[in-house]
């Protein structure tokens, strides 16, 4: 069995449609490496995204776990939905994987989550929503995680879904003005289904949003999705 402690190095994935970055976190969460990136190779079979991820790893130097965060619903390590990489994902136990080839504890959760983790105060109803190739979406009530939300794919707008409509396709379809119209949208939409006392919007489109915010919106690096990392070990710092 693989054992990890609290003073560990942990590496930090985020796994992307468009992007795959990684970085080297100590226990606080403060970065001990350079965030690297590398595109998503296409097609994003399993073999190809690992393949990429441990190209990545070797220039971050040391570290003692990892925490991965993938574009889609997982399930205790194992994926279980992936709209924007290759359906071979569908079952696919990406923990046990990274965990045997790069030889460490590994724990994974939905990408967004993990950047919702990087993010938020702890305190209320806190969501968070993704904009980079597809739409991510993560919801935290009291600093505790409501796993696997997985908006993108529901019903939005004439007919379309959330991904459908302010999905990088959909960005460069209509433009970036429709595109902050849309979200707008969005944004009164979940207002009314969560009540939220804050909205953070993260994700690689996030530098797009143009719009005139609430006080209790808050727009968040992508930098978070790796810095959320840090918190899939949580339960082990306080031992």
């Amino acid at each position: 069995m693989l054992h990890t402690n609290a003073s560990a190095r942990t590496l930090s994935i985020d796994i992307g449609g468009s992007g795959i970055k990684v970085m080297v976190l100590d226990k606080s969460g403060a970065p001990l490496s350079e965030r690297v990136r590398l595109d998503t190779p296409q097609p994003a079979t399993p073999e190809a995204v690992l393949n990429t991820i441990k190209q990545l790893v070797m220039s971050v130097g040391e570290f003692e776990r990892i925490s991965a965060g993938f574009p889609g619903v997982v399930r205790m390590g194992v994926i279980e939905t992936a709209a924007n990489l290759h359906p071979d994902w569908i079952g696919y136990n990406l923990a046990t994987e990274l965990s045997k080839r790069l030889q460490k504890a590994t724990r994974v959760i939905n990408d967004a989550d993990m950047q919702g983790l990087g993010a938020i105060s702890g305190q209320g109803v806190e969501l968070v929503i993704t904009l980079g190739t597809g739409f991510g979406s993560a919801l935290f009530v009291d600093g505790k995680l409501v796993p696997n939300l997985e908006m993108a794919h529901h019903r939005f707008r004439k007919g379309e879904t959330y991904e459908e409509q302010l999905g990088r396709a959909a960005l460069e379809k209509v433009g970036e003005q429709k595109w902050n119209k849309r979200l707008q949208k969005a944004i009164n939409s979940l207002q009314k289904l969560f009540n939220y006392d804050f909205l953070y919007i993260g994700g690689g489109e996030a530098k797009l949003v143009k719009l005139p915010l609430a006080q209790n919106i808050k727009i968040i690096s992508n930098l978070n999705g790796l810095l959320g990392g840090i918190a899939l070990w949580k339960d082990l710092e306080a031992l």
